[in-house]
């Protein structure tokens, strides 16, 4: 998931919005401010209703941040890179570079994001009792006990065990833990997501075929969320076990023709098109990657405007290039090619390109890996 703006850096990680954070902070804090809250608290003004709902949307974002530090943290301290922090529709995503090493590393990086939204809850909780206790009631109890409440269910929505959410990490590490075996622990766990996705799906269109408001598509989005991404999960197993072992430098393509940004659509469409075999082409400055062109975005810009536009202009920009490294293992690739709309990586050696790696590149690796996994079997 891109980030449409970033925040800053939180220990050490990059922390981003996408735009669709905003769909949802914006129908939490109306729900709050014109349902909610009024119905029962009654007797504030609009100004304090809306003020409570903001406040408390806001404060359930910094929740959803604080889990995703978590999962970020935990995974540096075990060895695995964290390219990026990203909050989005359906909460947040870490973005790790590569897999954990072994089931424990798993089961700790997995367990500590609901464990710390469990924290949260329990200490928003805490508070509202503390002051219920005081005689304090209205808004702020309100706000207090709702907070408590969504970090809560947050946390044990988080752990059933169906990938992607953390219950499916925790039940991939216990398969694994059991069965020694990477890829069917991870089979397992996207099955698991595809029931609970199937199921939620059923829930959700019953409760709205039954009237009881638009919660229930709500809820089947959410599931037909999680079938797709259990399904991509599935198939992403699947092919790291066909790619594993495999270097980044045994299936890129060495030394791709390069172009500069300064050139016009229309001189790459004259010049290069035809002879050039590939369909993406990385631009440089002093042989440092500095974008991608794809004919995909080539073929966006109108025919009339071709000699007036850069390839700079209509590139892949720097910061969203998939960079790697030729000795990287390329199941630890895969991951970031998934979120990268090009669908390439473009591999450097000291800042230097020396190579592309593409969905072709990747398909050829499969075959020649599944084939090599069939030969191991039928010797054994």
């Amino acid at each position: 998931m891109r980030a449409s703006f970033r925040l800053g850096r939180i220990a050490g990680v990059p922390v981003g919005v996408n735009w669709s954070v905003l769909v949802i902070f914006l129908l939490i804090a109306w729900a709050l401010s014109a349902s909610q809250f009024p119905r029962a608290y009654p007797g504030h003004s609009a100004v304090a209703y809306v003020a409570a709902g903001l406040a408390a949307a806001v404060v359930f974002f910094l929740g959803l941040l604080a889990h995703e530090v978590a999962h970020a943290v935990v995974a540096k301290r075990n060895g695995i890179e964290v390219e990026g922090i990203t909050l989005w529709l359906f909460g947040g995503v870490s973005e790790l570079k590569g897999e954990a090493r072994d089931p424990g590393a798993e089961l700790r990086i997995a367990g500590v994001g609901p464990l710390v939204s469990l924290i949260i809850g329990l200490f928003f909780g805490a508070i509202a009792v503390v002051l219920a206790l005081a005689g304090v009631h209205g808004l702020l109890l309100g706000a207090l006990s709702w907070l408590a409440g969504i970090n809560v269910l947050l946390a044990i929505f988080n752990v059933l065990p169906a990938a992607p959410l953390d219950g499916g990490r925790l039940l991939r590490a216990a398969v694994w833990k059991a069965t020694g075996d990477r890829t069917k622990a991870s089979v397992v766990a996207a099955r698991a997501g595809w029931v609970l996705g199937a199921l939620l799906i059923g829930l959700g269109l019953w409760q709205f075929i039954a009237g009881t408001g638009v919660g229930g598509l709500w809820l089947a989005l959410i599931g037909w969320f999680l079938i797709g991404a259990a399904g991509m999960e599935e198939r992403q197993a699947r092919m790291g076990s066909a790619l594993r072992g495999i270097r980044v430098a045994e299936v890129m393509t060495p030394q791709p023709q390069t172009a500069s940004g300064e050139m016009t659509v229309a001189d790459f469409v004259d010049h290069y098109l035809f002879a050039y075999r590939h369909s993406a082409l990385p631009l440089t400055e002093e042989g440092r990657p500095v974008g991608l062109v794809t004919l995909d975005r080539v073929r966006g810009i109108p025919a009339d405007r071709r000699a007036s536009t850069t390839l700079a202009e209509v590139s892949c920009r720097a910061e969203d290039l998939v960079l790697a490294n030729p000795d990287e293992q390329l199941t630890d690739l895969l991951p970031r090619l998934s979120q990268c709309a090009d669908g390439r990586a473009l591999v450097v050696t000291d800042q230097r390109l020396v190579g592309i790696v593409s969905p072709s590149d990747i398909s050829r690796a499969v075959q020649r890996g599944s084939m090599r996994e069939q030969m191991t079997a039928r010797r054994s």
